[in-house]
């Protein structure tokens, strides 16, 4: 009896040995396809074939770009630290006779969340369209509303241009100079540029009497209050000591808007920046051609700012679009 069970069990693991030589080969062939072809968002920091965040690339961009400094104000957010508070109230003005406690204003304003943080599994381009005159002619409208967000700024006009910029918006910067209508599915992000911005900011979301402005302002606009934001003065301060590098009393918004870009964003195009073809700085709505139309303000240094887009697109940060050159 003993025997025979042994036999009996001897057969059995005989039987298993031979049943692991088949299987264990495939095992290691299939387990070894699964690691080969593991998809790109397990590895990556999302899944383009290439995404912004990703490292070691650019020592330049690395020492630079902080992926843990939010760029809209948000319920979250911590308060705003007051060296970046005072910074930001001499950013028109040498010297600020408002009191810190404007600080509270912030407190006050609608606070949406930004943008969805970044995911391993996530594939989002983006487009950041400047006002440049180089889009006149430059049919890039499909390819720019082809693109899960595209951000636009100020005084950008649409209606009629859409064979060059596209119709598409999902989000606009603006301050109180440059305010304008939105349609409700666009997200407004507030540049506040002095506390004045603010406060012409609430009296508008309330319908009340807008406040003094050095210039004359618009004291109603369309906006959808669910996707209003406020752009955060510690980014803002941000991309003054770490992009800017303080060339310039502050950034442009266009920069301030390709910067956000690069932090919500996992592939970025940016088109509309620059000079047109023949060398002259002005908005392709307007049939200005002096040169220097936008480009010497006084406070920004379009010549820096140009250099840092370009420079990210010579290490593949964003793909730029030049209008009638073509992309770099």
């Amino acid at each position: 009896m003993v025997c025979h069970f042994r036999k009996k069990f001897h057969k059995r693991i005989k039987s298993f040995l031979v049943i692991c030589c088949f299987v264990s080969p495939t095992y290691f062939i299939y387990s070894h396809r699964l690691v080969k072809e593991e998809p790109l968002c397990l590895k990556n920091t999302c899944s383009c074939e290439t995404c912004i965040s990703d490292r070691g690339i650019s020592h330049w961009f690395d020492r630079r770009f902080n992926s843990s400094i939010q760029p809209q104000l948000t319920s979250n957010n911590e308060n705003i630290p007051r060296e970046v508070l005072l910074w930001w109230l001499t950013l028109q003005s040498r010297h600020p006779r408002v009191n810190i406690i404007h600080s509270k204003l912030f407190e006050a304003m609608p606070k949406s969340d930004p943008s969805q943080s970044a995911s391993p599994c996530r594939c989002r381009s983006c487009a950041v369209v400047g006002n440049s005159g180089n889009l006149k002619g430059s049919n890039y409208g499909e390819l720019i509303d082809s693109q899960d967000f595209v951000i636009r700024m100020n005084g950008a006009v649409t209606t009629g241009y859409e064979a060059d910029v596209g119709k598409k918006t999902t989000h606009h910067f603006m301050y109180p100079e440059s305010a304008k209508d939105l349609e409700s599915n666009v997200h407004l992000v507030l540049v506040p540029f002095k506390p004045q911005d603010l406060l012409w900011f609430m009296n508008v979301l309330s319908n009340r009497k807008n406040i003094l402005m050095y210039r004359r302002v618009k004291s109603y606009i369309k906006a959808d209050r669910d996707k209003i934001s406020i752009f955060h003065p510690t980014f803002f301060k941000y991309v003054h000591d770490e992009w800017t590098e303080h060339h310039g009393r502050y950034p442009s918004t266009g920069m301030l808007a390709l910067i956000f870009g690069l932090h919500i964003c996992d592939q970025l195009s940016v088109f509309g920046y620059g000079v047109d073809k023949d060398g002259n700085w002005h908005h392709y709505w307007e049939n200005n051609r002096l040169a220097g139309a936008f480009h010497i303000t006084g406070v920004h240094n379009a010549t820096c700012e140009t250099r840092i887009i370009s420079h990210l697109a010579e290490i593949g940060k964003i793909q730029l679009y030049r209008g009638r050159h073509g992309a770099s």
